[in-house]
């Protein structure tokens, strides 16, 4: 099976290219697709840092690709743009595709214990086997330079991977996160299922609880909240990582944005902000 990347579209944008590729994922054991924005070069040796996507419930590699604008910003700053799928897809799985908020377009960004989800181990896929690929096969880009940022499951990805591996990433930003999984409704359904009823093993992809452990932040975090997202007082939790920000001291950015709600129209209306964080933070 084809490990390596094949390209199988590309779109040319503000000077740069989209570009999707897809591969056989040996974490995951299926085919998995993926897209690269590219900004434009002058110089064939130039190489870019990388900024990873990390997309919400539902959603595809195609996603923020369509709908962010952030290819703009992107590319005026000289930043790559990765952004993988959600979950593995095609294990035809008894039950991946009963819900829309678990199994297939719900990965959680974690390494599920429990046997039946064994394949779902997006947190592997993401931290370790996708930046290999990339420097493997991509010279245009610098992968140890790289920050995460996402919207909603993503956020939740983005914050509790940056937070587990502080070495790896410059920065961190996330678009309504997940923030305190352990204790709402998505986050419960999906730790249940995945990880079973250790609740040690949840604390460990919950960003809320990570942040007492992981207090060594230098960029500051930035999240933008809508403050009109139906989903901030039940699943999203953003004050209860604000306070566990504040006791441990970590530099946090909260924004919350009266009137946007939880879609892509509040995602792109703030993007070009969280690319020039990043771009801050990756030296550029």
């Amino acid at each position: 099976m084809e490990t390596k990347p094949t390209e199988i579209s590309s779109s040319k944008m503000f000077g740069g290219f989209n570009k999707r590729f897809k591969h056989f994922s040996p974490t995951l054991g299926c085919s998995m697709t993926f897209h690269i924005f590219f900004p434009p070069s002058a110089s064939p040796s130039h190489k870019f840092p990388v900024l990873y996507w990390l997309s919400g419930l539902t959603c595809t590699d195609e996603n923020f690709i369509i709908k962010s604008g952030a290819q703009r910003a992107a590319s005026a700053n000289g930043v790559a743009l990765v952004a993988p799928d959600t979950s593995p897809r095609g294990l035809n799985v008894e039950g991946e595709a009963d819900s829309w908020d678990f199994g297939v377009g719900a990965g959680f960004y974690l390494n599920a214990t429990q046997e039946k989800w064994k394949n779902w181990c997006m947190y592997d896929y993401v931290v370790k086997e996708l930046p290999k690929l990339l420097s493997e096969n991509f010279s245009q880009l610098d992968t140890s330079k790289a920050s995460i940022s996402g919207h909603s499951m993503g956020g939740h990805g983005a914050l509790t991977i940056y937070l587990k591996n502080l070495d790896k990433y410059k920065s961190v930003s996330a678009f309504a996160p997940i923030a305190n999984p352990i204790n709402c409704p998505w986050g419960q359904k999906a730790f249940a299922n995945y990880l079973g009823s250790n609740k040690a093993e949840w604390e460990e992809y919950d960003a809320t609880s990570l942040i007492s452990k992981y207090k060594n932040v230098s960029a500051t975090i930035l999240i933008d909240q809508g403050e009109d997202d139906k989903f901030v007082q039940e699943q999203l939790l953003p004050h209860k990582f604000e306070e566990a920000c504040r006791s441990a001291n970590v530099p946090l950015l909260l924004r919350l944005q009266p009137g946007y709600d939880h879609s892509y129209f509040f995602i792109s209306t703030f993007i070009d902000d969280h690319i020039r964080h990043h771009a801050q933070a990756l030296n550029l």
